[in-house]
């Protein structure tokens, strides 16, 4: 035999793409040529290959070797595909016997001395591997990342003697997944809503984000606790189910986040507000995934929202319509999911206390205009709650022992139920909602309708505010397990735009200043 294929994987996004890893042998001077755009660190394979076949006690074959990764025009980049070559070329060589490889696939980073290193990205791989019903050989210290694939058969190990002697001696033994479909255990974390003193209107914006999957803003001076409120966000939310759980995984995966990943865990991105637009939305030579879609199924935290340069702040306003970012190159395009919560915290100004009472605000209307400017229409046009966090009433703090609240344990059942209501209905949660499908499950009355209508004339909003009032209001109606929207629904979603009275208080201050 001189001719041997072996099956592997590329990594491009969060596709994995099958290589065919074709290893011949034929006469004249030895040589090792690579082909199939291969990148640095995959040519410099054939040095690790030899290095590990000879340590190995494997006699490396003097011939004229060629190794093809095929298909041709896909780009292979990493360690990941030195496993193969050394299985094709023992294979072809004839060192393996007459051993057929067709149903495995083979992954993995060679060292020197044979042993087997774990590579980044695997979890497409393994999952594109279960769904062509092959079994994975992969490194050791990748098999707690696929672990959870269900319905995966593989093979893990830690060095090339004991993969060649595993498919000698047990070629049909290896482990099997079981499929896994219910929902995954609630998130670990320890902050407890119950912790934050006061601020019923905070926690009450926090239930209702959470319950309809709405976007959601806080403004608010100083030390009023809105990071706090953000913080607890994820302990309110529903635990992820089986799919869900293995999108955000592997997003973490391609990212090289594997390493103290709590699978099932919604995700809780904060990036610093000195971020770059690449580093938010993804990018690079070859695209990698950024911030939002290390957020997908969890949680964009952003604070200090107006310090974020504007330009950063306005790629948020597609993924935030769409759930998905593309990046787009000159050789290469991936499409990356984002379908992630923004919650966001700001002050009302730079001083951080225009129109409150806790201390006299330093700036002018002109510097209050610019800092609140750096926020497009639009964008806030796609945050459904703008919440006012107002500073404590003087004694709260002192009182705070007799304080009471709901803890985070039982805010998320009344989420869960009133998740369950919308999927029941209408198959998404209600910040999903668009086109026909807000028209067949969101229905208005008469009296709401002139009700909302005279209210957006008063306030001037836009259409699409209009249609995010109407969904806020549709969650609240469904925590209360209410059937219809009433104007008390639409009255408590409107007074969740906060951002709209505090510009109406800022064009009031100019005028009382030009006057």
């Amino acid at each position: 035999m001189t001719l041997s294929v072996i099956l592997s994987r590329a990594v491009c996004g969060i596709r994995a793409p099958q290589v065919h890893v074709e290893t011949h042998l034929a006469g004249g001077l030895p040589s090792f040529n690579m082909v199939g755009l291969p990148e640095t660190t995959v040519k410099e394979a054939k040095d690790r290959v030899r290095s590990a076949l000879q340590n190995c006690r494997f006699d490396f074959p003097q011939r004229r070797i060629t190794v093809n990764l095929a298909p041709a025009d896909l780009p292979k980049e990493g360690g990941r595909f030195d496993l193969p070559i050394a299985v094709g070329l023992l294979h072809a060589s004839g060192q393996l016997g007459q051993l057929a490889l067709d149903d495995f696939e083979f992954v993995g980073e060679l060292a020197l001395s044979g042993e087997i290193r774990g590579v980044a990205g695997i979890l497409p791989h393994a999952i594109a591997a279960a769904h062509a019903g092959k079994v994975l050989v992969l490194p050791k210290d990748n098999e707690d990342e696929v672990s959870y694939v269900p319905n995966l058969k593989y093979i893990a190990s830690d060095h090339l003697l004991a993969i060649t002697a595993h498919l000698k001696s047990h070629p049909h033994s290896f482990q099997t997944n079981s499929t896994q479909t219910t929902l995954l255990s609630t998130t670990t974390s320890t902050l407890d809503l119950k912790e934050v003193i006061g601020q019923g209107l905070g926690k009450r914006a926090l239930t209702i984000a959470a319950a309809g999957g709405h976007h959601l803003l806080f403004v608010g001076p100083p030390g009023t606790g809105k990071t706090m409120l953000a913080a607890r966000l994820p302990s309110i939310l529903p635990p992820m189910n089986m799919d869900e759980a293995l999108e955000a995984a592997t997003v973490a995966s391609i990212a090289g986040l594997s390493s103290g990943y709590r699978f099932g865990e919604r995700p809780f991105r904060a990036p610093h507000h000195t971020a770059s637009a690449v580093a938010l939305v993804g990018g690079g030579s070859r695209p990698r995934p950024g911030e939002i879609s290390l957020a997908h199924r969890g949680i964009l935290f952003l604070d200090e929202l107006p310090e974020f340069d504007r330009r950063v702040l306005e790629v948020l306003r597609e993924p935030l319509e769409s759930g998905h970012v593309v990046i787009s190159r000159a050789a290469q395009q991936e499409t990356f999911p984002a379908n992630f919560q923004l919650v966001a915290a700001m002050n009302p100004c730079p001083c951080g206390y225009f129109g409150t009472q806790v201390k006299p605000c330093r700036c002018q209307p002109g510097q209050v205009r610019r800092y609140l400017g750096k926020l497009s229409g639009p964008l806030l046009d796609r945050i459904d709650l703008h919440v006012e966090i107002p500073p404590l009433p003087r004694g709260t703090l002192t009182r705070a022992q007799n304080a009471s609240g709901p803890s985070s344990s039982e805010v998320r059942e009344q989420v869960i139920q009133a998740r369950n209501r919308q999927f029941a209905r209408q198959g998404c949660l209600n910040a999903a909602l668009a086109g026909n499908e807000f028209k067949r499950h969101v229905q208005l009355s008469e009296t709401c309708g002139l009700f909302l209508e005279n209210a957006m004339t008063k306030l001037k909003l836009s259409t699409r505010a209009f249609y995010r009032i109407v969904r806020v209001a549709r969650t609240i109606a469904d925590l209360e397990d209410k059937p219809h929207i009433t104007t008390e629904h639409l009255s408590e979603a409107l007074q969740y735009r906060q951002f709209d009275r505090l510009q109406t208080r800022l064009q009031e201050m100019i005028g009382l200043v030009a006057g």
